[in-house]
């Protein structure tokens, strides 16, 4: 009995030594990481109100749910306290900050906010074409939302084409438009050749580049993506131009003697069609042979362009004499040049517009 009475004395001599205290030192504190201190001393882990909690253990099982409410009441004390005070010091701080001049005349001046600069896409884009432009290409352009008969009929699209399906083109609706004219986001720059053609009488040589959307989204596939397109129409055009044209834009883009190789391909707005590849620029030996790397698949080429000899119903479709005048069309993905070019592995990453990504180009 006598040790019970003992414990539960310690613990009101604890209480009050810690009432006296703890209120002058809330009171001192000037701010929040001295409020904070001061707290722990009291209700930390080893704070001297846990050390008080400890003692309960002396006193009997009857007596201990007293001692215990008298502990809670002198711990809900201290928390208000230190909320009380909290907000003071906040006030007071607020105070200070509005009463304050509007700016620190001691303060060194600020040095000139970084400059952007373009994204590694717009760079590869004006690249690519003022290659074009040195080899005597006018610059078009053409609207991102075109109708069904720019992107795909004039083109000679079969009407059942995989690429006129809806899981492979975005269709919308445009307020306004004329009554059974459909429209949809451009899948490819082709559309730009069909505007200038059928407005333009030869000769012409034109570049377009620009964004297109495709239902695809994988590692090197994104739903919008960029291309640039290009096109010769006039009188005894044929496919040795075509040739000298993709050879030269080849050397300007990986350097002289470049070699290029032609693959047969379809493509229906062109007959005959052809994939070119260019000689990898990044494993030639000096004797100009190839040794292979991860660039090229082991395989000493790099994909480039696709192109051909425009279709005589392309020509018949923009009110041009397929008789008289012949033509040749290419296209190129301007974001796999730009991934080759920075060593980019996802094409994901010039979408995303992180920051720090885009500061290394």
């Amino acid at each position: 009995m006598a040790e019970t009475e003992s414990a539960l004395q310690a613990i009101e001599n604890g209480l009050a030594a810690l009432g006296t205290r703890f209120r002058d030192a809330f009171a001192k504190a000037e701010n929040e990481q001295a409020l904070r201190v001061e707290q722990a001393k009291v209700l930390g882990k080893k704070g001297e109100l846990t050390a008080v909690l400890g003692l309960l253990k002396g006193v009997l099982p009857a007596d201990r749910p007293a001692a215990g409410a008298r502990i809670n009441v002198f711990k809900e004390q201290v928390e208000q306290a230190f909320s009380q005070r909290l907000k003071e010091i906040h006030r007071q701080a607020r105070d200070a900050e509005l009463s304050a001049l509007p700016f620190d005349l001691s303060l060194p001046g600020r040095t000139e906010l970084g400059r952007g600069h373009l994204h590694p896409v717009a760079q590869t884009r004006d690249a690519l074409l003022a290659i074009f432009r040195d080899l005597g290409f006018a610059v078009g352009a053409g609207p991102e939302v075109e109708l069904e008969a720019n992107n795909f009929t004039k083109l000679a699209f079969p009407p059942d084409h995989p690429a006129t399906d809806m899981q492979d083109s975005f269709w919308v609706d445009v307020a306004g438009a004329q009554p059974g004219a459909r429209t949809l986001l451009r899948t490819h720059t082709s559309a730009v050749q069909i505007r200038e053609m059928s407005s333009h009488r030869p000769p012409m040589a034109v570049v377009s580049a620009g964004s297109v959307f495709r239902r695809d989204d994988d590692l090197t596939h994104s739903p919008m993506f960029h291309q640039i397109e290009g096109f010769m129409v006039d009188e005894g055009v044929s496919f040795a131009h075509l040739k000298a044209v993709v050879g030269a834009f080849a050397e300007r883009l990986y350097g002289p003697g470049t070699p290029v190789r032609f693959r047969p391909s379809y493509f229906p707005f062109v007959e005959p069609g052809a994939e070119v590849d260019a000689g990898c620029a990044f494993c030639v030996r000096p004797d100009g042979s190839h040794a292979g790397c991860r660039v090229c698949k082991q395989s000493g080429w790099l994909e480039l362009l696709g192109c051909g000899m425009i279709h005589p119903d392309v020509l018949r479709h923009c009110g041009i004499d397929s008789e008289k005048y012949t033509g040749f069309a290419f296209g190129l993905g301007i974001d796999r040049v730009a991934m080759l070019r920075y060593g980019i592995p996802n094409i994901r990453l010039l979408f995303e517009n992180d920051p720090r990504f885009l500061s290394q180009f």
